[in-house]
């Protein structure tokens, strides 16, 4: 039989969770000497955070302020008010100040020619390892297998509640608390969205939490599956209503996934059955495209492959999509290659997701990150009811609101 113990602890600014903005948080209170404890309910530190290296590390953007900003929603606000506010939390955590502190940790960066930055080494081990490192060196306390299930205003100090993995738990009485527990993509490395119940008992308000960055069903004809699964569509265009963005997509056994989606994906979520048109040729306007056929009359998709350069893989989904209607005129050439049109199903499960939309709502929480309704109590990174795509803004994000939230942690705890 398992021996229950308990164990009392106290501190200055209790951090949970160790992604990146848990990390940051811990980092930001730990600087002016305000003793931190870190709990991470898995025996490490930093798993998604290794996951993303897998890809690079795309750390940040190197997009000019608002640019960057304007690539960032937040649920239940105007996109002015989102605007205005991912301005000022990057101005906390800036593109610039984030490459700065890599390389304080001796990790240099390099800018991609698609404007991402990534470690000059491509990984995220070494850039964890250090960061972890600088961390003791701050004082910082890590306590692993610690699970959080419950949180209670004191009055002077806020109490949490662990179950620790050998089944005893831990008691801890903080001035301030940083929560930064993730979303609810890729659960195997903690981050499952547990949370939202008991914020939720608080009385704290949520949008429920939703797949982002993923791709999206459609039934392709076997023939597609057969030939093109895994193989990309390379600089294409994709519209939504009003909105188009350029990028690449991948063809799936269940659909499609890539960049020019995720770009897409707030807009995705608000329709059912979303229908986008992909330009495969965004390059080369109708008129051109007509014109380079000539004087085609016959086997026009044979010719547009050849006199318009498609890439096999184009070809291969035109000819399976088109075989009932193949083409009789230029015209519906050009349509077709122009304006594809797809009727997407659902998006994959927010398990499979790169990220997770939706959170505790920004009208919960004041300037500072801190819970209206409970004081002392910080959110950051994907709790957030924030969203945004793949390229860099994803790990900026956290880092901008683990900033915010552990620097105001330490200062309402230096009040106590």
């Amino acid at each position: 039989m398992t021996q229950i113990s308990e164990d009392f602890l106290e501190c200055d600014v209790a951090v949970v969770g160790g992604g990146p903005a848990g990390l940051r948080a811990a980092e930001m209170a730990a600087t002016e000497g305000a003793r931190v404890i870190l709990f991470e309910q898995k025996p490490s530190v930093g798993r998604k955070f290794l996951v993303a290296g897998k890809g690079g590390l795309n750390l940040t953007h190197d997009a000019p302020l608002l640019k960057f900003a304007a690539h960032y929603t937040i649920d239940g606000t105007s996109e002015i008010t989102a605007l205005t506010q991912w301005e000022e939390l990057l101005a906390e955590c800036s593109p610039e100040s984030l490459r700065a502190w890599a390389g304080s940790l001796g990790i240099e960066t390099f800018t991609a020619t698609s404007g991402r930055v990534y470690p000059t080494g491509m990984k995220s081990a070494p850039l964890l390892r250090r960061w972890v490192e600088r961390l003791r060196s701050l004082g910082v306390q890590f306590r692993m297998r610690h699970r959080w299930c419950g949180l209670t205003n004191t009055g002077d100090k806020l109490a949490l509640k662990f179950l620790v993995e050998d089944g005893g738990e831990c008691l801890t009485e903080a001035k301030a608390v940083v929560l930064a527990l993730g979303g609810a993509s890729w659960p195997q490395t903690g981050s499952t969205g547990a949370w939202c119940e008991t914020l939720s008992q608080l009385g704290i308000q949520l949008h429920p939490l939703q797949a982002s960055n993923c791709g999206w069903e459609y039934e392709w004809p076997l023939s597609v599956v057969e030939h093109c699964e895994g193989r990309p569509l390379k600089n294409v265009a994709v519209s939504l209503g009003d909105h188009r963005v350029r990028g690449e997509l991948l063809i799936t056994r269940y659909g499609l996934e890539g960049g020019a989606l995720y770009a897409l994906g707030a807009a995705l979520r608000k329709q059912p059955n979303p229908l986008i048109t992909i330009d495969f040729k965004p390059d080369s306007t109708a008129e051109s495209l007509r014109a380079r056929l000539g004087s085609a009359r016959r086997n026009f998709l044979k010719e547009a492959a050849a006199r318009w350069r498609l890439g096999e893989t184009v070809v291969t989904l035109l000819e399976a999509v088109l075989r009932e209607k193949p083409p009789q005129t230029a015209d519906e050439m050009v349509n077709a290659v122009k304006s594809f049109k797809i009727r997407l199903e659902n998006s994959r499960p927010v398990q499979e997701a790169i990220s997770t939309a939706g959170g505790v709502c920004f009208s919960a929480l004041n300037e500072h990150l801190m819970v209206r309704d409970c004081p002392g109590l910080f959110l950051a990174g994907e709790m957030l009811a924030w969203d945004a795509p793949t390229g860099g803004y994803l790990l900026q994000g956290c880092f901008s609101t683990g900033t915010v939230a552990g620097r105001q942690a330490r200062l309402w705890a230096s009040l106590k």
